[in-house]
């Protein structure tokens, strides 16, 4: 009798400690393909930024615009972010993969203009206070217990807000007006964090649920938009604290 109940016991914490382990591999997944894409873009903007040969086949030097290629690195990264949401049922793993690196790589060639805009000094500064506000707020979507799904909504129409009021500021060319809205965006997208990460964690656990019934190429996939979607928390965030406490040339 007591071999018994020490089989039963020993069994019974074996499966606890293997609960949850695809939820986890999935979030690892989703973090490793983030990091991936912030290392492609930084990379990118860097080399850009101090490769004068290159930056000319999007700028002209000598005037300061923007020239066709220019516009393309620039509004890509919209387009192909639209490309993966739309087509992730129709699109193959390893195709969602190239777009995702190859917006990775444009978003990095058009941030290198901030890099001619702003110093050194105001970008890691920012760059590390973005990381810091992002780090919080993923811990804290992750922990709480409080549901979070209900501000869904009110951010999402916070976010188109934050496109409309940028596209009237085009005309307007307001700096005041740049300037009180990027406060709201640092809200929005820290709000954003902490959601998305605790929908990714119940997508982790709805994976860990339905495993047997779900493709592997699906779970990856959404993996990939996971990342996508924190990514763009994170570079919002960074950007928006730019706008706000960068320090021009």
């Amino acid at each position: 009798m007591d071999n018994n109940n020490y089989n039963w016991s020993e069994k019974s914490v074996f499966v606890e400690n293997q609960t949850g382990t695809v939820a986890k591999k999935f979030f690892a997944s989703v973090f490793l393909w983030m990091f991936v894409a912030l290392g492609i873009s930084t990379l990118a903007s860097v080399y850009m930024a101090n490769t004068p040969e290159m930056l000319g086949y999007l700028i002209n030097m000598e005037t300061g615009k923007m020239n066709i290629l220019g516009y393309v690195a620039m509004f890509a990264p919209l387009g192909l972010v639209l490309l993966m949401g739309a087509g992730l049922s129709r699109l193959s793993y390893g195709a969602l993969i190239g777009i995702f690196i190859l917006y990775s790589l444009l978003t990095g060639v058009s941030l290198s203009f901030i890099l001619l805009i702003y110093s050194s000094a105001s970008v890691i500064g920012c760059f590390a206070a973005a990381a810091g506000i992002f780090g919080l707020m993923a811990i804290l979507g992750y922990t709480t217990n409080t549901d979070l799904s209900k501000f869904g909504p009110i951010l999402m129409v916070g976010v188109v807000g934050l496109i409309i009021a940028s596209v009237v500021n085009m005309f307007l060319h307001s700096s005041g007006f740049d300037y009180v809205m990027s406060f709201f965006g640092v809200a929005i997208f820290t709000a954003l964090t902490a959601y998305d990460v605790q929908k990714l964690k119940r997508i982790g656990a709805g994976i860990e649920e339905n495993g047997s019934t779900m493709a592997v190429d699906d779970s990856k996939k959404l993996a990939i938009m996971g990342a996508l979607s924190l990514y763009l928390d994170f570079l919002n965030i960074f950007l928006f604290l730019l706008r706000i406490f960068g320090g021009r040339k």
